[in-house]
């Protein structure tokens, strides 16, 4: 299985990427074994993931959830902050 996954860093940012092994990634992260922009961040939390069957749509769906909002992205895993 393959996934695409986004994880909170410490600055609150988000990052998007995919793997074949989740929590693996994740630890890889943490880490500072990760993505550079992740490096200087840490820690960082899963906060989303979702399934494909092939690399190629992880890969497609990762690109596509880079190009959204911010606010996208919030509204996407449940952390849109309400107005007012």
């Amino acid at each position: 299985m393959n996934y695409t996954y986004i994880v909170e860093c410490r600055d609150g940012s988000l990052y998007t990427g995919w793997t074949t092994d989740v929590k693996k990634r994740v630890e890889a992260h943490n880490a500072g074994k990760g993505a550079k922009y992740t490096k200087s961040r840490r820690p960082v939390k899963l906060v989303y993931t979702e399934e494909h069957w092939t690399k190629q749509e992880a890969m497609s769906r990762e690109y596509a959830i880079k190009r959204m909002t911010r606010q996208e992205k919030l509204r996407m895993i449940g952390k849109e902050k309400s107005a007012g």
